[in-house]
């Protein structure tokens, strides 16, 4: 007769140990390899793209904790704008004649008038200088921070308004400009912001720092022949080449801080022995 059986199918697992005769067996659990991770596609790879994208622009803009050197010195530079567009008109003209950096005021008020000078934009907010201005210092405070930017525009600043006025100076008291020249309307962050891009382009690879140059370099040989703005004209090559004396000082300083980032970085001149370390996470 057919007996039954005390053994319940799928109840109990034993296991088959491997034959030794037979080579290249594994156990079950050593059958498969695990499924390998799929990358995201459609919908969710776009995403991705788009986000990497908006990450690289928003690198482009300042930020409060990221640049805050330059987010700042963008809202003053807001303010003072709003301010010659919208308040009396009169006043205005006052406020700017005293914030002027002409021979008169550089002999009575130097350091006051080197700084009021420098909180105005010529043109106002529709001027590219806003914009040049945003850029640039973004890139080279993400570089080198927020001290050595300030100081880099300073620099520019207040050397090249000095090289431009005091010859000035000089000319009218030998008697070849007239003393009206000593009261010239002289304001704007032009200086200092042509010696950031000289200084930024030394940290850029070589494409984009010939681009850099060259284009900045030929609109200011067109201004010099034109000569429409004489302090102006001579003042901006000037601040440019003073930002390019910087290169060597700001190299060392970018390969300490170990700054990598896409089409830009350390110049190959850096410092040899000196190893990068890997970029810290972006503040925003």
């Amino acid at each position: 007769m057919h007996q039954g059986t005390d053994r319940v199918a799928g109840e109990e697992h034993h296991e088959a140990q491997p034959l030794g005769a037979i080579p290249r067996q594994r156990r079950k659990e050593e059958s498969a390899p695990p499924p390998a991770r799929q990358a995201p596609k459609g919908r969710e790879a776009s995403e991705a793209r788009e986000a990497r994208r908006a990450r690289r622009l928003l690198r482009l803009l300042p930020t409060p904790t990221g640049t805050p050197f330059t987010f700042g010195y963008l809202l003053v530079l807001v303010g003072t704008s709003l301010f010659m567009e919208f308040a009396d008109q009169d006043t205005v003209s006052a406020v700017l004649r005293e914030s002027s950096t002409d021979v008169a005021h550089l002999g009575e008020t130097p350091l006051l008038v080197l700084v009021a000078s420098a909180l105005w934009v010529v043109g106002g907010l529709t001027s590219p200088y806003v914009v040049g201005f945003a850029l640039v210092l973004t890139a080279l405070e993400r570089r080198i921070g927020g001290w050595r930017t300030a100081g880099v525009f300073l620099l520019g600043h207040v050397v090249a308004t000095l090289a431009t006025e005091i010859p000035v100076g000089l000319s009218v008291v030998a008697g070849h400009l007239p003393e009206s020249s000593l009261h010239r309307l002289d304001y704007g962050i032009s200086f200092g912001l042509m010696a950031s891009v000289g200084a930024l382009a030394g940290l850029l690879v070589p494409w984009p720092r010939v681009v850099v140059l060259g284009g900045v370099g030929a609109m200011l040989l067109h201004d010099l022949f034109e000569l429409s703005s004489p302090l102006a004209d001579w003042g901006h090559p000037l601040a440019l080449l003073l930002g390019v004396a910087c290169w060597p000082l700001l190299r060392r300083v970018v390969a300490a801080r170990g700054v990598v980032t896409r089409g830009a970085g350390p110049s190959r001149r850096a410092p040899r022995g000196v190893r990068l370390r890997a970029r810290a996470p972006d503040r925003r």
